[in-house]
């Protein structure tokens, strides 16, 4: 896998979960914070995001709002437009109303633990899913829109899927646009780019910085300093990391013992493996995959 699509498959730990909802105007919700990754795609018609700071976000049909932190946060018909719902489970699908009729997608995506490209995300990331700059997340939009309008035979399987792609083309028009922060250079660094790859490709391998400098065809120092720059660890640091996302990946979605697992990312001991893997994760890795283990059909 690349980078991005590495990433996102391992600090995902579930599958996402979306919701239609149906208002007229005016009207109001609140959204309080939530420990996961939250989306809106409005469908059709308008409406507005407030932050808890910051300026309000107009968004207008085909728009993905993405908040990877589950930020708290408002939607309203209209800036002035007063608040009287608060998202919850089990609320009306869609309420009656004479004004402008808005349908929303509104989502959520696990993620389990922190990642440095995912770090760099402000808290709210506001793309145009109808502009003709992300044409990727533009078609993904369409499908959404196209899925949730006119369920059909395998749409139980069709919207997880569409809901994934969703998540990898708004990550990469976000990283494509002028927006975005130095995180890119780990896209557009081709120094960084072949060490991340290396770090990606091989976990298990004993590297140093010689070594994936190596690779980069770069001095240490320089390694160091725009590996630094753009993921903002060093390279060491960052192979710990991802050794751990790959260990915590296997014992979620494998049945891979632990000892296997210990070798797939680089300890010959599985007592190292269990020490580092619970100061990262704060449980024991046999604890950590009963907890993650989904129940049986």
């Amino acid at each position: 896998m690349d980078v991005l699509s590495d990433t996102i498959a391992a600090v995902r730990t579930g599958s996402p979960a979306a919701g239609l909802f149906v208002r007229h105007a005016p009207w109001g919700r609140r959204y309080p914070l939530v420990p996961s990754a939250g989306f809106h795609v409005l469908l059709r018609g308008s409406c507005w995001a407030l932050p808890p700071e910051g300026e309000p976000l107009a968004m207008t049909a085909g728009d993905v709002l993405f908040m990877p932190r589950g930020s708290a946060h408002v939607l309203v018909s209209d800036p002035d437009a007063e608040v009287t719902e608060v998202a919850m489970p089990g609320e009306p699908r869609e309420l009656d109303g004479s004004g402008e009729r808005a349908e929303l997608l509104c989502g959520a995506y696990e993620l389990g633990r922190r990642h440095p490209l995912l770090d760099g995300l402000p808290d709210f990331v506001l793309l145009p899913g109808r502009s003709d700059r992300h044409p990727a997340l533009r078609g993904a939009v369409e499908l959404l829109t196209a899925e949730v309008s006119a369920p059909g035979p395998g749409s139980d399987a069709a919207l997880p899927a569409l809901l994934d792609m969703l998540l990898l083309f708004t990550l990469r028009a976000w990283f494509e646009s002028p927006e975005s922060c130095s995180r890119t250079g780990v896209f557009t660094d081709p120094a960084v780019s072949a060490a991340m790859r290396a770090i990606h490709d091989d976990p298990g391998y004993p590297w140093t910085v010689a070594t994936l400098s190596a690779v980069a065809g770069v001095s240490r120092a320089t390694l160091g300093r725009r590996f630094a720059a753009t993921v903002g660890e060093a390279p060491l640091a960052y192979l710990t990391r991802w050794r751990m996302l790959t260990a915590a990946r296997l014992l979620r979605e494998s049945d891979a013992g632990l000892a296997a697992v210990a070798r797939r990312v680089g300890y010959a001991s599985e007592f190292a493996f269990a020490k580092a893997f619970k100061r990262e994760f704060g449980q024991a890795p046999g604890r950590y995959r009963r907890s993650t283990a989904r129940p049986a059909a």
